[in-house]
């Protein structure tokens, strides 16, 4: 029996996968199409920065809240939820775009109610995943997870700017609205089964509100799970701003078609390292996995920054994509295998708002710094152009190319500081795990009816 249930389980995953995986496509056209569509309308850095946090800042507000809708409702349920709202607002984005009418702040407003929806369907999805795939299979299940933004990463940027210019940006983002329907379509054809309750905790029962603050409590209580979400979140912050300024960098020395291309090159370093995870699994000391692909994300950067060249750039996105599967699926099966499966809904969402919290700051720094500080050290005559200009270069972009390159080093020493201490570094020793394989011997994994229609 138990077996059967890993089989169906797995059956289950797959199929939601692939529904997130069309649907990660059209984010990818859209935000692609979006982010372009600013940069020349505003020709301003701060104007792309102010999306990222207008984006963001709703999405960290509800985080406590969706994690407790997580664990109480239907976790199936959660997802098509989310994807149901997700697809309105980008329906609301195209009708606009198609009627002449679209502005900045209706993309603010219909992005900023989406990242609501995305906040619930995140921790939904992965607290589904130990439910559904055996727990020494779930490093392969990260890297099988990552293969739609790999996809996406390949293709949205190069077939989003080709639409674009045949077609118009509102054909983009409908047809980011017809993949939310395919997502929705393969969630109404699964069961997703409830997760048993084993917490003894008593604090992890009783109103709302003392379940939604129970994920902090929970991480509070765990010394080497509050030391590596505090390693992630200052990673978090250095990529925030190198997704702010990579695009706005690009287009000092390249054309739209190029930098499709040219982001292209970060899928494919995705989906190189997302096969890798899905056939290894990652190191078995999954924190060593971490570390080390940490370090070779912060060589990445520092190779992004060196020169204005397509080639430079495209090889330091490449490289920066493929660690990801490694670092971020060694990060989730940690997490996964060391929190109960009755809280992980909470627990998932408030590690998720604690790293997304330093994304705004990142957005709001990262513009004025670019335009008002480095830039202009590093433009003909400025104060850098003769020490470090000599190396880099100088003019357009090569002060975020400076930026890159300190923040490549800073990383480095984040890394080692992490490695240093101890209750990270044996952090899979010192906490039992939290899920066997006997969960698959439970008989609520047993559906005792068909799938209700949502």
């Amino acid at each position: 029996m138990a077996s059967l249930l890993k089989m169906a389980g797995i059956r289950t995953f797959l199929t939601v996968v692939l529904g997130q995986f069309v649907s990660t496509f059209g984010t990818g056209l859209t935000n692609f199409g979006i982010g372009i569509w600013i940069l020349k309308d505003t020709g301003s850095v701060t104007y792309f920065a102010l999306l990222n946090l207008v984006v963001t800042i709703p999405g960290i507000l509800i985080a406590p809240v969706a994690g407790v809708i997580v664990d109480r409702w239907d976790r199936r349920r959660v997802m098509l939820l989310s994807d149901c709202g997700s697809s309105l607002c980008i329906l609301s984005i195209a009708l606009l775009i198609h009627s002449g009418y679209l502005h900045f702040w209706h993309v603010c407003v219909a992005l900023g109610i989406n990242s609501c929806f995305a906040m619930m369907r995140a921790p939904a999805f992965s607290a589904s995943i130990p439910l559904l795939v055996p727990k020494q299979h779930l490093g392969r299940a990260s890297g099988v997870t990552q293969m739609g933004q790999a996809a996406s990463g390949i293709l949205a940027p190069m077939i989003a700017g080709l639409i674009v210019q045949a077609l118009g940006l509102d054909i983009v983002v409908l047809v980011d609205f017809l993949t939310y329907l395919f997502a929705i379509t393969m969630l109404l054809t699964v069961y997703i089964p409830k997760p048993p309750q084993i917490t003894k905790d008593a604090k992890a029962r009783g109103s709302f509100w003392r379940e939604a603050g129970y994920g902090l409590v929970y991480i509070k209580s765990h010394p080497g799970l509050r030391g590596l979400l505090t390693y992630f979140a200052a990673i978090f912050f250095s990529v925030s701003i190198a997704n702010v300024l990579m695009a706005p960098m690009m287009l000092k020395f390249a054309s739209v078609a190029v930098i499709g291309f040219i982001v292209s090159c970060a899928g494919a370093g995705l989906l190189t390292g997302s096969l890798v995870m899905s056939a290894w699994g990652g190191p078995k000391q999954r924190i060593n996995g971490i570390f080390g692909f940490g370090v070779v994300q912060a060589l990445a950067f520092i190779l992004m920054g060196l020169r204005p060249n397509p080639i430079f750039v495209g090889a330091g996105l490449f490289l920066q994509s493929f660690t990801l599967p490694f670092i971020q699926g060694c990060n989730r099966v940690i997490w996964q295998t060391k929190t109960p499966p009755d809280v992980q809904g909470r627990v998932f969402a408030a590690s998720s708002m604690i790293i997304q919290i330093v994304a705004p700051i990142a957005f709001v720094i990262a513009g004025p710094l670019a335009d008002r500080v480095f830039e202009p050290m590093l433009a003909p005559g400025g104060s850098l152009a003769g020490s470090v200009g000599q190396f880099i270069g100088m003019g357009p972009g090569r002060g975020i190319g400076l930026m890159l390159i300190i923040m490549g080093f800073i990383n480095i020493t984040l890394t080692i500081s992490a490695f240093m201490r101890p209750r990270i570094r044996y952090i899979e020793d010192e906490i039992p795990d939290a899920i066997d394989e006997t969960i698959f011997e439970k008989k609520h994994l047993i559906p005792d009816e068909r799938p209700a229609k949502a």
